[in-house]
Parts: structure tokens; C-alpha cells; sequence
């Protein structure tokens, strides 16, 4: 392992301003109630910022969510697409979704851009149609985390975007002896989209970690 350099070993203060940059409006901030009314925990206002700009950058035309929660990512993501993008957004949840379908109402996209499947990843991902999407989103049960790599790695078309949220799994990753269960999945994951000829891959510390990688 490489050492740090002094400039490397105190960074949370510049993580916390990063964080605290986006200014975000009424409907992301109504999308964040409803994920605490639910329980769930939504991507950060970096993080979420990140997405729109990934989004925007890339003009992907058609888009994968896997685990919506209550719509931040999901709203994030549809601020950077082109008004022609669809979303396929999935989750087991049919109250997250329902309260996704809100927040997607009040940011003012039409329903017909987005299709909301309510179900387990496992089971619904497999179906989707090969080489058909130009990014997906990951943010669910990590357990089930190096089979969606796997499965992204089908779904996208050469030169598709992957964006895996909580990289670092709540900052345990860097930690050697940390070895619960989605941590290991976590790093498992990484590895892979590190090794893989098929991928050209960053992990950025904004949040708690979006590991970005490029189908080759």
C-alpha cells in the first residue's frame, strides 16, 4: 500500500465542503422528507450533483436505476437527461416507488420518460434486453452487488456508464479488518471493475464513494 503524503492524510474538511457545495430546490429536498419517512437512505447533495452532471455529460438515451428509493438519484439523474431519455428505474419497494412517481411529478417529468418496476433486481434485470442501455445506476442490497456488475456489463452498450453509489460501503472498505458482509461484497465489486479488461473504472471519494467505470 502506498503511504500518504501530508496533503493526503487530512481531507474530510475539503469531502465536507464538496458536500456542501449543491444548493438544491423544493423538489429534491421533498424527495429527501420522503426517504426519511421511509427509512431510506438517499445518495448525498454530492453525490446527487454528480449524477446530473454524469448525466448530462454522457447524453445517455436510455437509463437503468436499480434501487430507487424515493427518488433523489432518480430525479438527479432525469435533470441531466435529454428530454427524449427514458429511465427504467426498479425496486422492491411499491411505496418508495409510489413516493419516487411524486417527487418525478413535481420536478416535471412527463410519466411516459420513466418505467417503474416493482420487483427484486435479481429476478427483473436478467430480462432487460442486452446492449440496450447507455447507463446504469447502482444503489441497492449489496449482497446481490458483483452480480449487477455482471449484469451491467451486459445491459450496456460499449462506451456505457456504470455508477455504483456507496463505493466505499459507509467508509469501511479502506478498512482491512472490517469484514461484514457487504463490505466484502463491496470490495469484491471494486476489484472487479478494477481488473477487468472490460472496464476502465475511478472510484471518486464524493459521498461515501461512486465508483465510475466505462464498458470498454
Amino acid at each position: 500500500m502506498k503511504a500518504l503524503s501530508p496533503h493526503q492524510t487530512d481531507k474530510h474538511a475539503s469531502w465536507a465542503f464538496a458536500e456542501s457545495r449543491p444548493s438544491e430546490d423544493e423538489v429534491l429536498l421533498r424527495a429527501r422528507e420522503r426517504s426519511g419517512d421511509l427509512g431510506i437512505v438517499p445518495v448525498t447533495e454530492g453525490a446527487a450533483a454528480l449524477l446530473t452532471v454524469l448525466a448530462a455529460t454522457r447524453s445517455p438515451s436510455n437509463v437503468v436505476e436499480i434501487g430507487t428509493g424515493a427518488g433523489v438519484s432518480g430525479i438527479a439523474l432525469m435533470r441531466g437527461l435529454s428530454r427524449e431519455a427514458m429511465l427504467t428505474t426498479i425496486d422492491p419497494d411499491a411505496e418508495a416507488l409510489r413516493a419516487a412517481r411524486e417527487g418525478f411529478a413535481e420536478g416535471g417529468f412527463p410519466a411516459n420518460r420513466t418505467r417503474m418496476i416493482t420487483g427484486r433486481a435479481r429476478t427483473v434485470v436478467p430480462r432487460l434486453n442486452s446492449k440496450a442501455y447507455d447507463l446504469v445506476f447502482l444503489d441497492a442490497d449489496k449482497a446481490s452487488l458483483v452480480f449487477h456488475v455482471e449484469q451491467a456489463a451486459r445491459l450496456l452498450r460499449p462506451g456505457g456508464l456504470l455508477i455504483v453509489n456507496d463505493a466505499l460501503d459507509e467508509d469501511r472498505v479502506p478498512k482491512p479488518a472490517v469484514r461484514e458482509a457487504s463490505t466484502v461484497a463491496t470490495r469484491e465489486a471494486g476489484k472487479l471493475l478494477r481488473d477487468d479488461e472490460m472496464w476502465h473504472s475511478a472510484l471518486v471519494p464524493t459521498g461515501s464513494g461512486i465508483l465510475l467505470a466505462v464498458r470498454r
